[in-house]
């Protein structure tokens, strides 16, 4: 597995990823908050993001980042590969571009808060609501270390 730059090309695949991994993870999305997160990922966010991928020996997407800063605005893995490794080389490539990384993780997730407080990240609040206003509740974390 290497990471690498996202091109524009690899757009399509990591809306995919996006698609199958909150389809497996993101069961408490209504289905019109589903419907309208959907469409603003594929239209507005992914098409401009700096996307991270971590693919395999033929090139082939398995997972993607996002980072806005010491912000880590998106991690997701291909849920065919979970347990494998891709989301944990995609966070420590994101620990080297920002050291002090931030994350909003979903409350309502089950693989989200273990997954990164497994990796030394420390909670440090909480918001009711997703950043557009939507009834689900964000985790904040932010990187503090390997455990020892």
């Amino acid at each position: 597995m290497q990471i690498r730059n996202g091109r524009a090309t690899d757009v399509p695949r990591a809306l995919e990823i996006w698609r199958d991994a909150v389809d497996a993870t993101h069961g408490f999305l209504t289905p019109e908050d589903r419907a309208e997160i959907d469409a603003m990922v594929a239209r507005d966010f992914l098409p401009q993001a700096e996307l991270w991928l971590a693919v395999d020996e033929a090139d082939r997407a398995l997972g993607f980042l996002v980072m806005d800063g010491a912000m880590i605005d998106a991690l997701f893995v291909d849920p065919a590969v979970h347990g494998r490794g891709v989301g944990t080389a995609l966070l420590r490539h994101a620990l080297t571009l920002a050291p002090d990384a931030v994350v909003d993780a979903s409350e309502q997730a089950s693989n989200a808060l273990p997954f990164y407080e497994a990796r030394g990240f420390v909670r440090t609040g909480r918001s009711e609501t997703d950043p557009q206003g939507r009834p689900y509740p964000l985790v904040h974390l932010k990187y503090v270390g390997a455990r020892r």
